[in-house]
C-alpha cells in the first residue's frame, strides 16, 4: 500500500515540477509536456476558470479524444476546484445533449471539430460556455484552451479541493439504461492508485506508459492518469487501437508498461507477428473491459514475453475490484485475488446471505475506493449503496483460492470492446419503428470484442423493415451500440412478471435477417483477381522454371505457345530426365469425354504416380482444366473440369506447392506463352482468359437487403441428406427459424432409420407437417417419384452430399434432373447444395470432398443460367459436425471453427444475398502469419506495414492540388473519400454519399481505422485514428484533409478569456421569486437572510400525500422519508389559470414548478414595470 500517494493533486503537480522538472509527463502524436510545464499549463488553466464563472463545485465537461489537453483538463479542472466530466467524444447530438443536461455543466472543454455538434446539442442556451483546444484560431463565440494555458490569469488556481471533496463525474450505464453519473473524490481514486495500479504492476518513475485506452473511461482516468502522474512516469498516449500507431510507438519509443482491452492486444499480436516487431523494455501488460482467453494470453506472452494482468472492477468502485498479479498462481479465466485492503464478498441477492465456495453470487464491495453516489440520483444511490456495501449487480464464483470468476450481470450490460452498453436503450429505439411487435437485446460472443449486441424481433402485422431499423438506431445510438445482426423470432421468452429472460434469446430458434455491418464476417464468395506483373530473375522475384516436361496428351497448340516463351520443352512426361514442371491437361486425356468419376479417378492416379517421389518426379506438376471455373459473371463452368479443379486442389493439402491448378479457356498458342511467367508466381491455383492471368480470392460477402421469405410458406422443402448431422440442423433451422411447415425427410432407410425417426417426431412436436421416405437419390426415377409425391407443391430441396465421389456427384445429377423434370410442370423450386470448404483452405481430409464441393458450385452456376434458382454453399469447420470439426492444430493458419449458431446466421445470409456460390468460413486472425495462410485468404489479412506520415508525399501530393481552385481540390478529395469508403465498405460508390455518415453505411471502428490508412498513404499526411468518428461524413474528413494541407485555416480570431471587471453593464431593473418558508418576494428574502432564519416547515396537507404513511424512522428505505419537516413552497396549489387563459383541467396537467415559474415571470415584469 503506497499511501503517500494519496494526497491532493496540486502538491503532487508541484513537487514533481521541481523535482523532475523538463521530464516529459504526457505526450500524444502531436505534442508533449513536461512536468514543470505540466503544473504551470494547469495552474493558468485554473485561474482562468474561475474567471469563465466556474464556481467550486461547479461541473466542467471534457469532450476530447486521447491527447495531451485531456490530461490537462483533468487537473485544471481539479485545481479550479470544480468536478471534472469527462465525456464520450464519439457521443451522438442527443447523448451528449443528455450529458450536458444532466450535469448542468458551466464549461465544456472540446476540439475544433466538435464545436458544431456542441453547438446543436447545447440549442442555444448561454452554457455552458465552450472552450476550444489547438494551436489555430478557434471559432467565435468560444474561448482559446491555448490562450488559457499560456497566459496569467486574473485569478490564482484555488488549489483547495479536499480528498473527501467531490472531484470527478464519470458517466455510466445503469440498470435503467439510462446513463449514471458516478461522483467521486480525490481519495476514492488515489486509493485504487495507492492499493492496486502502483504496487501491482510496481509502476514507478523509470516506467514509460503506453495509453490507448480512452481517456474519458474509468480506468483511463485512475491508471493511466492519476496513477501516473502520482509516481512520475512517462506516458504516451494513442488516440485509439490503431495496430500500425501502437507498432510504431513499441518500436521507436520503447514503453515498459502497456494498458488496453482483449480487442487491442488480439490486434497487437496479429500485427506484431507480421511485422516482427519486439518490445525489449517491455515488462507488463494491464487489461481492461473483459478477462483475456488462454490463447489471447499464451499469444501475447509468446509474442512480447510479458504477462498480461486481467482485473474487474467498475467506475463505482474507481477501480479494480480484483486484479491477478504479475507472479504468482494464475488460474485462467480468473480476474485474480481481491485488491489487498479492500473487503469483497459473493451474495445470494435474495437472502442477502454468503454463497459458499463454488457457487455463484452477486458481488459486493466495501472500501475506501467506493464512489460517493449517483448525480442527483439518491433513491438509486440509496439502492446501490446499502448497509455501508456497494452492490455492483455483476454475478461471480470464487474458487477454494480466492480466485474469482466474473460469470454474468443481473444488470444485463453488454460489454462490447470495453464499451458498456445496456439493451433497454436499444430496444427502445427498436420498439418505436413500426413493423416491430416485440423485441429482446442480448450480448452474442465475439471473438475479438468479447460481445456484440444483437437483437430478437418479433414481427407486426406490416413486417419489419430491416433498413428502417438500422437507420433508426444509427440516427439515436453511438455507432458501439448498434446491433450487428437482427433477428426474426416467434416470440420473445419473458418470465411471468414480463422481464426478458436474456439467457434463453441466443439458445432460441431464430432467422437471420440483416446485419449492420457493410458485409458479413463469415460468408464470402470468390472473386479473380489480376496477378501481379512477374519480372522473372529480377532480384527479389521468382526465377521461371526452366525445364518443361509435355504429357502426351498435351496439344500442339499450347505445346508451341510455352515453348515460344523461351523454355526447353520436352514431351512424354515420366520417361524424360528430371523437369522443372509437368503439365497434364485434363481436357486432353481419353477419359475427357467418358464418365465424370473415371475422369476424376485418372487424374487423382497421374498425380500421385508422378508426385510420390521417384527420382524422375518433377519439381512442379501443373494440371490444366478448360473451363473448370467461373472468372466472369456470364461464365458456366463445365462441371466435369469443375470437379477436377476441386481435386487438385484437394490434393494440394497432401503435396503443397509441388502441384498447381491452371484453367484456360482455350488450350491455344497465346495461353501457352502465359504459363512460364504466371507460373513464376508461385501462386496453387490461376486461370487464364483472353491474355490475362488472374488468381482466386475469398471475399467477405456485402449486406445486402433482402426478402422476408426464401422458401413459400405454403409449399413443401424436402431434406435429402436427412440422416447426416447438417441435414437434421437444417431441418430444425427450416421448421424454427423459416417457419416451414411441410416438410419431406429423405434418407437411405427413411423411418427405418432411428436418427430420421427421432427428426420427425421433433418436428412434428413444433406443428410442422412431416413426411419421411426412403429413397436412393441417384435413383433418378425413384426420386422424381418421391419428389413429386408431395402433398403441396415442392418449393425447395436442401441437400448435402454424402458417401463416395461416384454416388455423390450422382445424387447431385439427379437431383438436379429430377428438379428441371419437376419445374416444368409446377414452377421452379430452389436448390440447396451444402458441401465443404476443404479444397480452398488446403485441409488435409479427402480430395473427392473438394472435388464434389466444386462440382456443387459448377452445377448450381449452370442452374442459375438456365433461370433455375439455386445456391451451393460450401461449409468450413462447424462446431457441431464431427465430420468437419477439427482440431486447433489440424486447422490451416487463420481458420477457426463456426458455432452452429453462426452457421445458421451464415446461411439464412446466404439464402438473402442473391449469390450463387458462397462459402461459409469463420477466421481466427490469433493463428494468422504472413506466407501461411491458405492462398484464397491473402486478400482478408493486412500484411502491409501499417500507413505512416511521409513528408515528401504531402509536400507532393500538395503540389498535384495546388494547380486546381479550392472548390475543385475540395471536390476531388471528396470523391477519392468516397471511393475509399466504397471499396473498404464493400458498397457500391453511389450508397457513399459526401454528406451521408459512415455509420449510415456500417461502417465499423477497423473500417474506420483503414479509411484513415488509405487517407495517410495517399496523402503523406499524419491523420488522427479516430478520423472517420471525429469527421462523420466524407465531406468532413475531406474539409478536414484540405485543411490540414494547407495548415490550418485562419476562420476567426481568438476570444480572449473573461476576465473580473468592477463595470459589468448589466443592470438589473426587475427581480422576483418564490422560495419555501413563504418567501414571496425579494424583499422577504432578505429579510430572513438578515434574521438568520430558516425556510422548513411541516409537510403540506394540500398536496395529497399519505403522510402518516410516507413516514418510517429508518434512514435509506425507498419510498419513505425519516423527516418530518422540510423545504416546501406554500401555495403551490394556488394557480389563477383564468387569468392565464389556461382551462382547469389543463391547469390540473401541467407540472407545477411550470405553474409557479409562470407566475413569477410574470410579476418580474410587473415589478419592473
Amino acid at each position: 500500500m503506497r499511501t503517500e500517494l494519496i494526497r491532493p493533486l496540486p502538491e503532487t503537480l508541484t513537487e514533481h515540477a521541481s523535482r523532475l522538472g523538463g521530464k516529459i509527463a504526457f505526450a500524444d502524436a502531436r505534442r508533449q509536456v513536461s512536468y514543470a510545464d505540466l503544473e504551470l499549463r494547469t495552474r493558468n488553466i485554473a485561474g482562468h476558470l474561475a474567471g469563465l464563472r466556474v464556481h467550486p463545485g461547479d461541473r466542467a465537461a471534457i469532450y476530447l479524444g486521447n491527447c495531451v489537453e485531456t490530461v490537462e483538463s483533468y487537473l485544471a479542472i481539479t485545481r479550479a476546484d470544480a468536478i471534472g466530466v469527462p465525456i464520450n467524444p464519439h457521443s451522438t447530438d442527443a447523448e451528449l445533449a443528455f450529458f450536458l443536461s444532466d450535469s448542468g455543466a458551466r464549461v465544456i472543454i472540446t476540439d475544433a471539430a466538435h464545436v458544431e455538434q456542441v453547438r446543436r446539442a447545447l440549442g442555444g442556451a448561454q452554457y455552458p460556455g465552450i472552450v476550444v483546444t489547438g494551436e489555430r484560431q478557434v471559432p467565435a463565440g468560444t474561448v482559446s484552451f491555448e490562450t488559457l494555458a499560456t497566459t496569467e490569469p486574473g485569478s490564482a488556481a484555488r488549489d483547495g479541493l479536499g480528498l473527501d471533496e467531490v472531484a470527478w463525474m464519470l458517466y455510466t450505464s445503469g440498470t435503467t439504461g439510462k446513463p449514471k453519473g458516478v461522483l467521486s473524490t480525490q481519495r476514492n481514486c488515489l486509493w485504487s492508485v495507492a492499493a492496486c495500479y502502483v504496487p501491482v504492476p510496481d509502476l514507478s518513475v523509470d516506467d514509460r506508459v503506453l495509453w490507448p485506452l480512452p481517456l474519458f473511461h474509468s480506468l483511463s482516468h485512475i491508471a493511466g492518469v492519476l496513477a501516473t502522474t502520482s509516481v512520475g512516469a512517462t506516458t504516451r498516449i494513442t488516440d485509439g487501437y490503431s495496430a500500425d500507431e501502437i507498432l510504431s510507438v513499441l518500436r521507436e519509443e520503447s514503453p515498459t508498461f502497456i494498458a488496453g482491452v482483449p480487442t487491442m492486444y488480439h490486434y497487437l499480436v496479429q500485427a506484431a507477428r507480421q511485422h516482427g516487431v519486439e518490445a525489449p523494455d517491455l515488462r507488463v501488460g494491464l487489461v481492461g473491459g473483459a478477462v483475456t482467453t488462454r490463447s489471447l494470453r499464451a499469444s501475447f506472452e509468446e509474442t512480447f514475453g510479458v504477462p498480461l494482468l486481467d482485473a474487474y472492477g467498475s467506475t463505482e468502485t474507481c477501480g479494480s475490484i480484483t486484479i491477478n498479479w504479475p507472479s504468482g498462481t494464475r488460474v485462467e479465466g480468473t480476474s485474480g485475488l481481491p485488491v489487498p485492503g479492500l473487503n469483497v464478498r459473493l451474495v445470494d441477492p435474495e437472502t442477502g446471505r454468503d454463497v459458499p465456495v463454488g457457487e455463484e453470487g452477486e458481488v459486493w464491495v466495501s472500501g475506501p475506493n467506493v464512489m460517493v453516489g449517483y448525480h442527483n440520483r439518491p433513491e438509486e444511490t440509496a439502492l446501490a449503496l446499502r448497509g455501508g456495501w456497494y452492490r455492483t449487480g455483476d454475478l461471480a464464483r470464487r474458487d477454494e483460492a480466492g480466485y474469482f470468476t466474473v460469470s454474468g450481470r443481473i444488470k444485463d450490460l453488454i460489454i462490447r470492446g470495453g464499451e458498456n452498453i445496456h439493451p433497454g436503450e436499444i430496444e427502445d429505439v427498436l420498439r418505436s419503428v413500426p413493423g416491430v411487435a416485440d423485441v429482446a437485446v442480448a450480448g452474442k460472443s465475439h471473438h475479438v470484442l468479447g460481445e456484440v449486441p444483437v437483437a430478437f424481433l418479433v414481427p407486426g402485422p406490416e413486417g419489419l423493415d430491416t433498413d428502417a431499423l438500422f437507420a433508426a438506431c444509427r440516427e439515436r445510438l453511438s455507432y458501439f451500440k448498434v446491433p450487428e445482426e437482427l433477428y426474426e423470432v416467434a416470440r420473445i421468452p419473458r418470465t411471468r412478471s414480463g422481464k426478458i429472460t436474456r439467457h434463453v434469446l441466443l439458445d432460441q430458434p431464430a432467422r437471420l435477417r440483416a446485419a449492420g455491418s457493410s458485409y458479413y464476417e463469415s460468408l464470402f464468395h470468390t472473386d479473380w483477381v489480376p496477378l501481379a506483373p512477374v519480372r522473372a530473375g529480377s532480384p527479389g522475384e521468382p526465377v521461371a522454371p526452366r525445364r518443361w516436361s509435355l504429357a502426351d496428351e498435351v496439344g500442339s497448340g499450347l505445346a508451341a505457345g510455352i515453348e515460344s516463351a523461351g523454355v526447353e520443352v520436352s514431351r512424354g512426361g515420366a520417361g524424360d530426365p528430371v523437369s522443372d514442371v509437368e503439365v497434364l491437361s485434363a481436357a486432353s486425356l481419353p477419359e475427357a469425354d467418358a464418365d465424370l468419376p473415371g475422369l476424376v479417378a485418372v487424374v487423382a492416379s497421374r498425380v500421385r504416380s508422378r508426385l510420390a517421389g521417384e527420382p524422375s518426379a518433377p519439381a512442379r506438376l501443373v494440371v490444366l482444366t478448360r473451363g473448370g471455373v467461373a472468372v466472369r459473371p456470364a461464365e458456366t463452368p463445365d462441371p466435369a473440369h469443375a470437379a477436377v479443379a476441386g481435386l487438385v486442389l484437394g490434393l494440394q493439402a497432401e503435396y503443397g506447392d509441388r502441384l498447381v491448378h491452371v484453367d484456360v479457356d482455350v488450350e491455344d498458342a497465346a495461353s501457352g506463352r502465359l504459363l512460364p511467367a504466371v507460373l513464376a508466381a508461385g501462386e496453387p491455383q490461376l486461370a487464364v482468359r483472353a491474355g490475362t492471368a488472374v488468381k482466386p480470392a475469398l471475399e467477405r460477402l456485402a449486406v445486402r437487403p433482402g426478402s422476408g421469405t426464401v422458401f413459400d410458406p405454403t409449399g413443401t422443402v424436402a431434406v435429402t441428406g436427412a440422416d447426416t448431422v447438417v441435414g437434421a440442423v437444417m431441418a430444425r433451422h427450416l421448421v424454427a427459424g423459416h417457419g416451414v411447415r411441410h416438410v419431406l425427410l429423405i434418407s437411405d432407410q427413411g423411418e427405418g432409420d432411428l436418427p430420421v425417426a427421432e427428426l420427425a417426431a421433433e418436428l412434428t412436436a413444433l406443428r410442422a407437417v412431416v413426411s419421411v421416405a426412403a429413397c436412393d437419390i441417384t435413383d433418378r426415377a425413384a426420386l422424381e417419384g418421391v419428389l413429386s409425391g408431395t402433398s403441396r407443391p415442392l418449393s425447395g430441396v436442401v441437400h448435402a452430399p454424402s458417401g463416395p465421389f461416384e454416388s455423390a456427384t450422382a445424387g447431385v445429377a439427379a437431383l438436379d434432373d429430377a428438379l428441371d423434370e419437376l419445374t416444368a410442370q409446377a414452377g421452379p423450386a430452389v436448390l440447396v447444395l451444402l458441401s465443404s470448404a476443404t479444397g480452398p483452405l488446403g485441409i488435409a481430409r479427402g480430395a473427392e470432398e473438394a472435388a464434389v464441393a466444386a462440382f456443387c458450385d459448377a452445377l448450381a452456376l449452370r442452374r442459375r443460367a438456365r433461370r433455375h434458382p439455386a445456391l451451393s454453399l460450401s461449409l468450413g469447420p462447424w462446431a457441431d459436425d464431427a465430420d468437419s470439426a477439427l482440431p486447433a492444430r489440424q486447422l490451416p493458419a487463420g481458420v477457426g471453427t463456426l458455432s452452429r449458431r453462426d452457421l445458421l446466421a451464415m446461411v439464412d445470409a446466404a439464402l438473402m444475398s442473391g449469390e450463387t456460390a458462397v462459402s461459409l468460413v469463420e477466421l481466427d486472425t490469433m493463428t494468422l502469419r504472413d506466407g501461411s495462410v491458405p492462398a484464397v485468404l491473402h486478400r482478408l489479412i493486412d500484411t502491409s506495414g501499417g500507413a505512416s506520415a511521409d513528408a515528401g508525399r504531402a509536400e507532393e501530393f500538395r503540389t498535384e492540388l495546388a494547380v486546381l481552385s479550392e472548390a475543385e481540390r475540395l471536390r476531388t478529395l471528396v470523391s477519392a473519400v468516397c471511393a475509399a469508403a466504397a471499396e473498404i465498405g464493400g458498397t457500391d460508390e453511389s450508397a457513399v454519399a459526401p454528406e451521408r455518415p459512415f455509420k449510415e453505411i456500417g461502417f465499423s471502428s477497423v473500417q474506420a481505422v483503414q479509411l484513415r490508412n488509405r487517407l495517410v498513404e495517399t496523402t503523406g499526411l499524419r491523420l488522427p485514428a479516430t478520423l472517420a468518428f471525429d469527421c462523420p461524413t466524407p465531406r468532413a474528413v475531406a474539409r478536414f484533409v484540405l485543411d490540414e494541407l494547407a495548415g490550418g485555416a485562419a476562420e476567426q480570431a481568438p476570444v480572449a478569456a473573461a476576465v473580473r471587471t468592477d463595470d459589468d453593464p448589466v443592470v438589473i431593473v426587475g427581480m422576483a421569486c418564490r422560495l419555501p418558508g413563504g418567501i414571496a418576494s425579494p424583499e422577504d428574502l432578505w429579510k430572513l437572510l438578515e434574521a438568520g432564519g430558516e425556510a422548513l416547515s411541516d409537510f403540506p396537507t394540500d398536496r395529497g400525500w399519505d403522510i402518516d404513511g410516507i413516514y418510517d424512522p429508518e434512514p435509506g428505505l425507498p419510498g419513505k422519508t425519516y423527516v418530518r419537516r422540510g423545504g416546501f413552497l406554500e401555495d403551490a396549489g394556488g394557480f389563477d389559470a383564468a387569468f392565464f387563459r389556461i382551462s382547469p383541467r389543463e391547469a390540473l396537467a401541467m407540472d407545477p414548478q411550470h405553474r409557479v415559474f409562470l407566475e413569477t415571470s410574470w410579476e418580474v415584469f410587473e415589478r419592473a414595470g
